[in-house]
């Protein structure tokens, strides 16, 4: 049990791979994902990402904890609108959650094309009360935004919190390696 126990930790230990391989999500969209990532099955979809729209592209890793989605929202801005969209999209981030912590919150220029970038931790308190008795969950989230073409295209990296130092220097490096048509 105790050997068990060790090579848990020590597997927990282990950082996650530095090696990020170039992804093509579509026909106008490429990011550079960890080579231990894999597309999710439909039933990974549903369960991990429940939305009326099916996201265009969606990757976990092998423990499938953490999880890299781009989708096309269904909110539509021009893209001169990005300080009110800003706006928006942080209220919407906070209403999701019983509590955020934001780390860094901006718009930067990645690829030529301005990104709203919401970098947080999150919890949804459990409820003690039902009969599963449901702890709270804790999550490390970055997300970007980008207006184009009258779209909304959103880009989310997420961990649980036990995870996010193994994943808090490569969630920017995937997401600055993220390249997107102006065709889209």
């Amino acid at each position: 049990m105790k050997l068990i126990t060790f090579l848990s930790i020590l597997l927990i230990a282990i950082p996650a791979s530095d090696k990020l391989v170039k992804t093509k999500i579509g026909d106008d969209i490429t990011v550079n994902l960890p080579d231990t990532f894999f597309a999710m099955t439909e039933q990974d979809m549903a369960q991990r990402l429940p939305s009326v729209r099916q996201p265009v592209g969606a990757y976990t890793n092998e423990d499938r904890l953490v999880d890299f989605s781009v989708n096309i929202s269904a909110t539509r801005w021009r893209s001169t609108d990005i300080e009110i969209a800003k706006d928006f999209f942080k209220a919407s981030v906070v209403e999701l959650y019983d509590r955020v912590d934001f780390i860094n919150e901006e718009i930067k220029i990645i690829d030529d094309k301005r990104y709203i970038i919401f970098e947080f931790d999150s919890r949804i308190n459990g409820d003690k009360y039902t009969l599963d008795q449901q702890g709270a969950v804790r999550k490390y989230s970055y997300i970007l935004y980008l207006l184009i073409n009258g779209k909304t295209i959103v880009f989310s990296f997420n961990c649980p919190i036990q995870l996010k130092d193994k994943w808090v220097d490569i969630a920017p490096k995937i997401m600055n390696s993220i390249k997107v048509k102006n065709s889209i």
